[in-house]
């Protein structure tokens, strides 16, 4: 296998207004992260607190993970700053990852270095709506809330292509139904691009992988446990959340509720042919 390395950006439409945006956002974003504090970036991108109830969604991901991952190749799609492609990497994948922030690339590629994985990984820097690798290359890809970054009119069908036949891609996505998430996220403009902002992920749009996908199947993630997160830093908090997650577990199974929820996590497999 070829060592870690990084590429240039090779056919990456860099002029187009809405792809540079992402470019400037998330070098910016890792600058702060490496310059500032952790309480000073954690008030800057205030946002990060939400996440300290996902440990449902978590789990089940790293199951899924755990179970299909071992000896496979797997794409890390927008690799960010590479926590995901590590988690492939000892899941026991040969792992390939890109982003189209050169910055997150370079953190990335430090990452897997710095956990002895050089020779177990390729990052690059790509553009996710126009891949450089061949047709049928993936027996695994992992799209780690990244989709709503993009136009799924160019996501999707590349996703398809570069997946083997028998390969699977795990989504977890935020889930854009749910008015109150939705006005906190109006209110908060500064935490994301105005293109993320827009195209938070709908219904509409797990129909829309069904052109490229034969096989979608969606699990939905925390919808009365967000209430918890406002007593993360007490002792409720535990009790609290393992209270909610309960409520959500029946609470989800519920066709219309479910699409309440804050994130799903969706699975495609059977690629159909172009």
């Amino acid at each position: 296998m070829t060592s870690l390395t990084t590429s240039s950006p090779g056919p990456m439409l860099v002029d187009e207004s809405r792809k540079q945006e992402e470019i400037d956002f998330h070098n910016r974003r890792e600058r702060d992260r490496q310059e500032m504090s952790d309480d000073a970036f954690q008030q800057t991108y205030s946002n990060k607190k939400w996440y300290s109830i996902t440990s449902k969604s978590r789990a089940y991901a790293d199951n899924w993970l755990k179970d299909n991952c071992p000896g496979q190749v797997a794409l890390d799609y927008c690799c960010g700053l590479g926590g995901m492609s590590l988690q492939l990497a000892q899941c026991g994948a040969y792992v390939h990852g890109f982003d189209i922030s050169d910055e997150s690339v370079a953190t990335a590629e430090n990452l897997l270095k710095e956990n002895g994985f050089q020779d177990h990984c390729t990052m690059q820097v790509m553009d996710a709506e126009n891949l450089t690798y061949p047709d049928n290359t993936f027996d695994i890809i992992v799209c780690s809330g990244v989709l709503h970054h993009l136009d799924l009119n160019n996501a999707y069908p590349e996703l398809s292509r570069v997946l083997k036949p028998t390969g699977k891609i795990i989504c977890l996505e935020a889930l854009g139904h749910n008015p109150i998430i939705n006005s906190y996220r109006r209110l908060t403009p500064h935490l994301r691009t105005s293109w993320e902002a827009d195209h938070i992920l709908k219904l509409k749009d797990l129909k829309h992988a069904r052109q490229y996908f034969d096989g979608v199947n969606t699990e939905f993630f925390h919808l009365f446990s967000i209430a918890a997160v406002l007593f993360r830093k007490t002792p409720l908090f535990r009790p609290l959340l393992a209270t909610l997650e309960l409520v959500d577990s029946v609470a989800l199974r519920i066709p219309l509720v479910r699409l309440m929820a804050w994130q799903m996590i969706f699975v495609l497999s059977k690629p159909k042919e172009s």
